[in-house]
């Protein structure tokens, strides 16, 4: 039976705690008559985040590991050599719009190693970013342990990436990394590798950096749809999101077909997750425990529900920051020497007497500090953003990606439409009697009886731009052109994105076209349903008209494009 302990001799001091809902630890429980205290469970109290650091960490390693993975079996294809988008064109075009500047000024509007490199070679060069990152985030992740300098490597070396990245790179997700990865950080102590680090416990300005961030992501995310889109307010979005999102997967076909109340309860669920819910991290510990718990089930649920990259994992992260060691304790194995045990040893030193203070805590307080002062500096525009009726989703406002704005399907698109590449053998493009076939990507729709894929937290990059060029035209995404001359020379990186060519036994196709459809789920039980088909698709014209890879060999040169050498 738990004693009376000082709280009843100290009320003030209870009544704080209770306020504050992260105080000192709670007095612990003496050992129970004739039980060996080794061999019992450790009961670790609230207030330190010790093993709160590791499960950040090791989220975040996770989706490092993800990102420099797509990075590294797609970049090469995107932004490489012979690229799509190539970063040696895009660097050379910002260089010349900013020759007036000195390198710094150049380096400091986007930052990027690749300022330091040779441009002769950028595909080894971005490979070797990508496999750093991969080896850096493998290890963290695997040993649930990191200081500063690895921490700041991983997010030098993606913001690398990013800013060189182009339309491939212009995503909320990869500003939100950055931002996540920059708050990782200063979790870390500067040299020390310790999954336990005794003398740099877990900082609270940090933490509430991280909470700072899931409710800035989940109240952006609340308001552009409450100030966008009508649907959102008339309770019927859902009623389109799962057939018109970018990449659907299986378990959208039938959701979207649930039952029309259903929808509406998704639609009230949003609301009250993304403009309710994040209040309660101000509510003291209990209720933000409750939101971090409803958070990541709501992001768990999304991912269930939809293909979006690594966004909804990403989202997770800062929401793990809600948790004490009293919270995560489950998460880890007890008895004598584990983790558990070790922390719960820690808070009882703590308890037991106030360590001297060290020249490298005080260094470090600092820097918390710093990092608070700078935080809120950078969160004022973001903040008057999230004030403002012409509220904007998706923005950095400096060139580190420190602190942004954030938002999600502010508008949803009521028809889903499919551009669909396709290619003839045929000397004679307008003949009537020219054999048209279609080229499948890894997950976008295209056949219609190819089942939906399922891929988050991994992203085709490629698969999502197609989406967005479906309901543009192909003036507003010049890429997909130099893709078309690609495929014209069966060109092996540029295949190497698609999931079909049909022309891959024989020699490549004389022209190719894009085709527009518009695209919807089959209806379960129904006639197309029966033929084993996820899709009805209906033609709704041209998207670009049949092209040879002479006529595009001009459009290359006024670029700077590689020509496309035919097999």
């Amino acid at each position: 039976m738990r004693p009376d302990g000082p709280t009843m001799a100290a009320p003030e001091e209870s009544l704080r705690r209770r306020k504050t809902g992260y105080s000192h630890p709670e007095p612990e429980s003496p050992p129970v008559p004739g039980r060996d205290p080794a061999v019992s469970p450790a009961h670790l109290h609230a207030g330190t985040f010790w093993l709160t650091r590791i499960v950040l960490l090791k989220a975040l390693a996770f989706v490092y590991f993800v990102a420099f993975l797509v990075a590294f079996h797609q970049n090469k294809q995107l932004i490489g050599d012979r690229g799509l988008l190539p970063c040696r064109v895009f660097l050379k075009n910002f260089q010349q719009y900013f020759q007036d500047k000195t390198s710094w000024e150049v380096f400091s509007y986007m930052p990027t190693i690749l300022w330091l490199t040779d441009w002769s070679d950028t595909n080894s060069t971005l490979d070797s970013l990508a496999l750093l990152g991969l080896g850096i985030s493998s290890f963290v992740l695997i040993t649930g342990c990191a200081n500063m300098l690895l921490m700041a490597a991983l997010w030098g070396l993606y913001m690398s990436l990013v800013n060189v990245g182009h339309v491939w790179y212009s995503f909320g997700w990869e500003s939100q990394l950055l931002e996540t990865g920059f708050l990782g950080i200063f979790l870390c102590p500067l040299w020390t590798l310790s999954r336990l680090p005794q003398h740099t416990p877990t900082s609270r300005i940090v933490l509430w950096g991280f909470r700072w961030l899931i409710f800035r992501i989940m109240l952006g995310a609340g308001l552009i749809k409450i100030r966008g889109d009508r649907c959102w307010r008339d309770l019927t979005c859902m009623d389109f999101h799962y057939e018109t999102q970018p990449v659907p997967n299986p378990v959208a076909y039938y959701l979207h077909h649930s039952p029309w109340w259903f929808h509406r309860f998704e639609t009230l669920s949003n609301h009250f997750i993304e403009l309710l819910v994040p209040f309660f991290l101000f509510l003291g510990r209990r209720a933000c425990i409750i939101h971090g718990a409803l958070q990541i089930l709501f992001q768990a649920i999304l991912i269930v529900s939809g293909n979006l990259s690594f966004l909804n994992w990403l989202t997770m992260v800062p929401s793990l920051a809600c948790f004490d060691d009293a919270t995560l304790g489950f998460l880890f194995p007890s008895g004598p020497g584990s983790l558990k045990d070790r922390v719960l040893q820690m808070q009882r030193e703590i308890r037991g007497a106030r360590p001297k203070p060290r020249f490298g805590s005080v260094v470090r307080r600092a820097a918390n500090v710093s990092l608070g002062i700078l935080l809120a500096w950078l969160s004022v525009p973001v903040v008057l953003n999230l004030l403002s009726s012409r509220q904007v989703m998706n923005t950095h406002f400096n060139s580190l990606h420190i602190v942004n704005t954030y938002g999600a399907f502010g508008s949803i698109t009521k028809e889903r439409t499919e551009v669909i590449l396709q290619g003839t053998a045929s000397p004679n493009a307008s003949a009537p009697d020219a054999v048209w076939e279609d080229y499948e990507f890894k997950c976008k729709p295209g056949d219609p009886s190819r089942r939906p894929c399922l891929i988050s937290p991994y992203h085709y990059r490629l698969d999502w731009l197609m989406w967005f060029a479906a309901f543009q035209t192909y003036e507003h995404n010049d890429w997909i052109l130099h893709l078309a001359g690609k495929l014209l020379a069966s060109d092996a990186e540029a295949l190497s994105l698609l999931a079909h060519n049909p022309f891959a036994s024989r020699p490549p196709p004389r022209w190719v076209r894009g085709e527009h459809y518009r695209y919807k789920f089959s209806r379960p039980g129904g006639r197309h349903a029966a033929e084993g088909k996820w899709w009805v698709r209906k033609r709704i014209g041209a998207y670009f008209p049949p092209l040879s890879l002479e006529e595009l060999r001009p459009y290359f040169r006024d670029r700077g494009w590689p020509l496309p050498q035919p097999l």
